[in-house]
């Protein structure tokens, strides 16, 4: 079995996903949770530390915000990770609560542009090259604001931002359906994200969320879409059952997951040389966490192994010829085989446990962590 593929791949975890978080009716609390950015990033290193497949943090600002950036990015190389992806919030101010981006009043856009001038600066003290944004501005009543004014403030927005960042640096725009509006969202899909990126330049391009889409949305093909215009910047990996869940990907259709990372395979976008960045985006409300992103990171992997088992020219050669049956069959074959073994193996032969998991919870980190973490404020939700 050839999984030289794997090489070089590597996934991102966000900060956000090892403080407390939960649902608009209740944030549970666990024993342990990180009490600032450099705890969330120690936890981090933990899931690197035992799949050795996630070698960056995405931090979120200004939650995550310190004192000295230099001093996080030392602690973080420390550990044997790096800083990701910068992520901007834009859902928490009280100015913002008609837009910020695309704010009727220019005020509130500057003080949105500015957040993200910030952000930029962060970024170069971190070593980031990559800007996220996700914008939740939106309307909940017809009427309420015009359509198209609001898309003329956002481009004017975005390309103020665009313009400040430095040629190493790259923007990630990001979609969502619906909330927190719910008549329209100002960036509902991928189509208008690649419409205001390809307006901006080459370094703009757009972040696929998994749980951002309607039901039945055919995800592989947007996938496939972007790809063709070079314009998939990143991956948001979670799960949903009904709407945006953030649930552990692959818990609720790893076949789903399995047919995006076929169309990462068949243009070569797992690649480090894509520049794709596989992210993860996932609130852990009820899990222990650590052992949540661990689980996360090994459902990508396995997915992404499977892919790499299609016989990518039988595959052409049954399209070719109209078998219909045939190239499904050969699709399914590589998503029926049980890799698990196959990726322990290579595991162990890396120097690394042949279940992460179970290499975690017997480390006595977590009890460490809980014993220590005593006092403080935890991250959560807005910390």
């Amino acid at each position: 079995m050839n999984l030289d593929g794997l090489d070089g791949f590597t996934i991102e975890v966000p900060s956000w996903a090892y403080g407390n978080s939960g649902t608009r009716f209740k944030v549970f609390t666990t024993q342990g949770v990180p009490r600032n950015p450099y705890e969330k990033i120690s936890d981090a290193a933990q899931v690197h530390r035992v799949t050795g497949l996630a070698s960056r943090v995405s931090l979120h600002i200004p939650w995550d915000v310190v004192d000295d950036w230099s001093d996080l990015r030392a602690h973080a190389e420390k550990l044997g990770v790096s800083i990701g992806a910068i992520n901007s919030n834009l859902f928490q101010e009280d100015e913002y609560r008609l837009g910020s981006l695309c704010h009727p009043d220019a005020a509130v856009r500057d003080k949105a542009v500015a957040h993200h001038l910030r952000c930029l600066d962060v970024m170069r003290q971190t070593g980031s090259t990559d800007l996220k944004i996700w914008l939740p501005d939106g309307l909940n009543y017809p009427g309420q604001d015009s359509l198209r004014g609001r898309q003329e403030r956002l481009a004017g927005s975005l390309r103020r931002i665009y313009d400040a960042m430095d040629g190493d640096q790259r923007m990630l725009l990001e979609y969502k359906l619906f909330e927190p509006a719910f008549y329209s969202m100002d960036i509902p899909d991928w189509g208008t994200s690649l419409l205001h990126c390809l307006a901006l330049g080459e370094r703009a391009t757009v972040v696929l969320d998994t749980g951002h889409h309607a039901p039945s949305t055919n995800i592989e093909f947007i996938v496939m879409q972007l790809l063709r215009q070079n314009r998939l910047g990143a991956f948001d990996f979670n799960s949903r059952f009904y709407a945006d869940d953030d649930l552990i990907v692959g818990s609720a259709d790893p076949f789903q997951l399995f047919r995006i990372l076929s169309e990462i395979v068949a243009a070569g976008a797992h690649r480090p040389e894509s520049k794709v960045n596989f992210m993860l985006d996932q609130c852990h409300n009820i899990e222990e966490k650590i052992p949540g992103q661990i689980r996360s990171v090994l459902n990508v992997e396995q997915a992404l192994a499977k892919a790499l088992l299609i016989d990518q020219e039988k595959l052409a050669a049954a399209q070719r010829a109209g078998d219909v049956l045939g190239a499904n069959a050969i699709l399914m074959d590589a998503y029926e085989t049980d890799v698990r073994g196959a990726l322990a193996d290579r595991r162990e032969a890396r120097g690394l446990p042949r279940d992460p998991v179970a290499a975690f919870q017997s480390s006595g980190y977590a009890e460490t962590a809980a014993a220590e973490r005593v006092g403080g404020t935890q991250a959560s939700w807005g910390a």
